[in-house]
Formats: C-alpha cells, sequence, structure tokens
C-alpha cells in the first residue's frame, strides 16, 4: 500500500508540473499607458492612450524561425486636444518603426546581463518592472549596424479632421509651425498600467471605420508620409 500511495502522489505531482508547464506563460501580454504633454499659451494640454501588447517567442524547435519573437498590439493613437481647435495624435509607429508601440516599453527595459542564459526572457522579466513612469529620449542610441532613431512615436495633426488627406507630420521641435507660437511638446511618458485599452479614437475620426472604402490616391497625401498607414491610428488583432 506505501508504494502504491507513493506511485500516485508521484503520479500527482507529475500532473501539477505538466499542468503548469502547460499554462505558465513567460511573456504575458501587458498593457502600458503612453501620455503626450503639451505646453501651451493657455495652460497645459495632455492625452493619453492604454495600449496591450502581446508577445510570442517560437520555440528552438520551431521552423524555419526558431526563437522568432512576434507581437500583436490592441490600442490607438494619443489625441491631445490643443486651442484653436486642432488635435495633435501621436501614433503608435514611429518614423521608422512601425511596430514601435509593441518594442518601446521592452527598448526602455535595462539589458540583460552577459551571463543571462536567455537575454530577451531576462530583459523582458525586467521590463515588468517598469512600474513608475517614465519619460521618453528624444532618440535610441545605435545599436550594432543600425543608426540612431527616434524614440518618439509620429505626430501628426489634420487641417480637417473629417478628411484623412489633411493629415501632416508635425515636428516634435518645432511645434509652433504647425500650431502656433507658445505651443510646445513638453514631454511624453510611458507606464505599466492594469487600466483598460482606449476605444475613443473612432469616435473623432468616424472615417477610421471605412478608410479601406475610400480609394484614396497617392497624390491625396502630403510628400513623404506613409500613405494608407492608418494602422498607426487605431490597431487591434485580427
Amino acid at each position: 500500500k506505501t508504494r502504491r500511495l507513493g506511485s500516485w502522489l508521484a503520479i500527482l505531482a507529475a500532473s501539477a508540473l505538466i499542468g503548469w508547464w502547460l499554462t505558465y506563460d513567460p511573456t504575458p501580454a501587458y498593457r502600458y499607458r503612453l501620455t503626450v504633454e503639451v505646453e501651451t499659451p493657455e495652460g497645459l494640454r495632455t492625452g493619453s492612450s492604454v495600449i496591450e501588447v502581446e508577445t510570442s517567442v517560437a520555440s528552438s524547435f520551431s521552423i524555419p524561425s526558431p526563437g522568432l519573437v512576434s507581437h500583436r498590439v490592441r490600442g490607438e493613437a494619443v489625441a491631445v486636444d490643443l486651442p484653436g481647435g486642432r488635435t495633435l495624435f501621436a501614433l503608435l509607429r514611429s518614423e521608422n518603426d512601425i511596430d514601435w508601440a509593441s518594442r518601446v516599453m521592452f527598448m526602455l527595459a535595462p539589458e540583460a546581463p552577459k551571463t543571462a542564459s536567455d537575454p530577451f526572457q531576462a530583459r523582458f522579466d525586467n521590463m515588468l518592472k517598469l512600474k513608475r513612469p517614465i519619460v521618453l529620449p528624444r532618440t535610441w542610441p545605435p545599436v550594432a549596424h543600425l543608426p540612431e532613431s527616434s524614440a518618439y512615436p509620429m505626430l501628426v495633426t489634420f487641417d480637417n479632421l473629417a478628411d484623412p488627406s489633411s493629415v501632416e507630420q508635425v515636428d516634435p521641435s518645432d511645434f509652433a509651425a504647425s500650431f502656433g507660437e507658445g505651443v510646445r511638446l513638453k514631454r511624453i511618458t510611458v507606464q505599466l498600467t492594469d487600466d483598460p485599452v482606449t476605444k475613443d479614437i473612432v469616435g473623432r475620426l468616424p472615417w477610421l471605420g471605412r478608410i479601406q472604402d475610400m480609394n484614396l490616391a497617392l497624390e491625396d497625401f502630403p510628400e513623404g508620409f506613409p500613405v494608407g498607414d492608418f494602422s498607426g491610428l487605431f490597431r487591434k488583432p485580427s
């Protein structure tokens, strides 16, 4: 009986371990609040949005891309209401990274020690410890063969909120050129949060829901603007 009881306990322990292994998620989904602060002659104006990121890492046995890291983002751009009826939008992408929203928190995390057996997982764990608001730097430093790049989300505005082709990019260092004298960017921050994902932007820009049916031509947009990339305003997993 003692031997049989021991066998059952071993089976139960193994089952519990397997159950834990099947349910354990080393890269859990997380949310962060992106906040933009703008100084104006009428006082400080702010806007924020909560964005959710799901991260998946392919196993070392996956074919054809073992260890591939992929992301799914759910959320929307930050909208900041400014004097004169103008609105600033901070997109879910940067000037040179369409997946900026899925990378920004990870980029801010302390790098793993060189002795770490899994540097990505160690840095991901470090990221989940970033509980306080963090002010974004203006740029990310160069890494290996990659040059210095913008750490800010792309900033845009519309001359007419009802007309998507009236979009124009805003220079972070020269808000006055887009919004008038006395208007300047104060700071952009991110902070991990448990708040629900923001769902307001379609109310501000109703055409977002029917953008694919608008058949906008290349010449309808300002030179250099990423035509058709309105996923930067609103994104949800397919």
